[in-house]
């Protein structure tokens, strides 16, 4: 039997190249959504980022944000589940940035479960860039130096950088926490030739996001399918049944899939759907 429960990921995935959603992926979810197909998303992105560009979508069920760091319900606004890191190793995580002329953004939730980025004012091109592509939002808010309020949780402290910037870092994180956190280290799809290094709870990752929905939704893992294209898609492929990797996929998620399906400029999720529900959008 098919699977009934479909995870896409956002971006290069389910949004084309410039992310958006085409004509054809909105009519097909619309209608697969009001069909009763079970449908959502996990992303890197933030609620307020990502409902900016799907919001025209009548998501129903449980989205995975943060990379897994915060299940969300869209229809309550409130926050469900997740994971995030203790004031002091987040501090600390700044200070290795610090000591090697980085500093990141930090993403946390407030004690109102309010999403809020925190950062000291901004100087390097990829920061600047990121901050612009997100105008008028009020999550940001720039403060004279950088460090986790008490009352706060994190769910990622993000380096945005060239990758010969960031490397040394990482290395310098894994090596005084280990398994302790969740590293990440991708090549930005919107910045030119930056890269962002993501650092989080050890269980605020896609495999862990797929695995506390599949408890929300009253499923296996096995009876998902899920839909990538980076590297931070990894976990749901190893976690999920069926596994489609877009054709513009990272070789290393092309690997471990179940199949190849068209790239996100090709409608590749929705034209899956539509086929797996029996064309019933």
């Amino acid at each position: 039997m098919a699977n009934k429960h479909f995870l896409t990921d956002l971006d290069g995935t389910l949004l084309q190249s410039d992310a958006t959603l085409s004509d054809y992926t909105i009519n097909v979810l619309c209608s697969a959504l009001n069909e009763g197909v079970i449908i959502s998303y996990a992303t890197a992105r933030s609620y307020m980022s990502s409902n900016k560009i799907v919001s025209v979508i009548p998501w129903k069920f449980p989205i995975v944000l943060y990379n897994g760091a915060v299940i969300f319900d869209p229809i309550s606004l409130k926050v469900l589940g997740g994971h995030w890191l203790d004031i002091k190793t987040t501090n600390e995580i700044i200070g290795l940035g610090r000591a090697q002329g980085l500093l990141p953004f930090l993403f946390a939730l407030d004690e109102e479960d309010e999403e809020r980025v925190l950062h000291e004012k901004l100087l390097r091109t990829g920061d600047l860039k990121f901050f612009e592509s997100r105008p008028n939002d009020p999550r940001f808010a720039e403060i004279p130096l950088l460090e986790c309020p008490a009352a706060y949780r994190t769910l990622i402290v993000t380096y945005i950088g060239l990758l010969e910037e960031l490397e040394p870092l990482k290395e310098k994180v894994q090596e005084t926490f280990g398994d302790q956190v969740h590293i990440h280290l991708m090549k930005d799809q919107y910045i030119e030739n930056h890269y962002f290094l993501e650092v989080s709870h050890s269980q605020a990752n896609k495999k862990e996001g797929l695995l506390e929905w599949a408890k929300l939704m009253k499923c296996e893992p096995e009876e998902i399918t899920v839909f990538g294209d980076n590297l931070n898609d990894l976990g749901m492929f190893e976690a999920a049944g069926t596994k489609v990797a877009m054709a513009n996929a990272h070789p290393a998620l092309i690997e471990r899939s179940t199949l190849v399906g068209d790239s996100n400029d090709e409608d590749g999720v929705a034209a899956y759907i539509y086929k797996a529900t029996g064309g019933r959008a």
